[in-house]
């Protein structure tokens, strides 16, 4: 089984960066996140142990508020199902909601490497409840473009979220249990096969709306790992929150008092940093 890598590829336009406000962190009762999408296991496993042996949180999943106080988990799925693992009955996230204008949702191209076309194609049209399509099928739950120019598209005989959520699934898995799978958003092929020499198709995938990953979540029709895309002006990241203070026996309330006059504590020490500017991290 080969791995799943990331590639950040990013160009985001801040219209006011000024008006970002300080992040909203709480720490919250790890059952109350309800992820939209699959864990990646092969993240996940790794990520398990770093976070048994760390001494300090530093990147908090990213979760928009529900009903009923819950939440709908965003950004982190590996985190979220890490510490969940270990046992964690709490976890640090930062609250953005949909609608605050600081939200932006988009989705990852993935790209195909270290296999070959055929076996590819043969993959997909053996999946049951699958058609290979022309690429502009207004209907297909994924696009593919081929090295040599060659594009088609896979429809789904579906009648619902859950249906249609599974079959991405199954689709992803057909490539992603036997390729090396990138994460993209650049969209010329010919940038995508020079940066990427071993690449054998770029897959495409259908915008999603924020309604759409709300349902995922409160469905439990969950989407395959690394698809949706968000991106949150004012993200806060590098937190450095001592790891002992998550894990202790302590009232929820207590937990956020204590997380209060930590952030306080931060922002009095000017050791809290906006960068308005779009970045390209390199640490990942």
């Amino acid at each position: 089984m080969r791995g799943f890598l990331v590639i950040l590829l990013v160009h985001v336009v801040i219209a006011n960066p000024h008006s970002v406000p300080p992040p909203d962190l709480r720490i919250v009762d790890i059952d109350a996140i309800l992820p939209h999408e699959t864990s990646d296991i092969q993240r996940s496993q790794p990520l398990m142990a770093r976070l048994q042996e760390a001494n300090h949180f530093t990147n908090p999943p990213l979760v928009a508020p529900a009903v009923n106080g819950k939440f709908v988990l965003m950004d982190g799925s590996n985190r979220h199902v890490s510490l969940k693992a270990l046992g964690f009955p709490h976890i640090l996230v930062q609250v953005v909601a949909y609608e605050s204008g600081t939200v932006e949702l988009g989705i990852w191209k993935h790209i195909v490497a270290d296999w070959d076309a055929a076996s590819l194609r043969r993959g997909l049209e053996s999946l049951p409840g699958v058609k290979i399509t022309a690429s502009q099928d207004e209907r297909a739950i994924a696009s593919l473009t081929l090295r040599d120019g060659s594009t088609f598209g896979i429809r789904a005989q579906v009648d619902s979220l859950h249906e249609r959520n599974a079959a991405l699934r199954t689709v992803v898995d057909a490539y992603h249990s036997s390729a090396t799978l990138y994460r993209t958003t650049l969209t010329d092929s010919a940038q995508v096969w020079t940066l990427f020499p071993t690449g054998v198709a770029l897959v495409t995938f259908p915008n999603y709306r924020p309604q759409d990953i709300i349902a995922a979540a409160m469905q439990r029709a969950y989407l395959p790992p690394g698809i949706s895309r968000h991106i949150i002006h004012g993200r806060a990241l590098n937190l450095r929150y001592p790891m002992q203070q998550l894990r202790a026996d302590l009232p929820l309330q207590t937990k956020n008092r204590q997380l209060r006059d930590w952030l306080q504590a931060q922002f009095s020490r000017r050791s809290v940093r906006y960068y308005a500017e779009a970045t390209y991290q390199f640490d990942e």
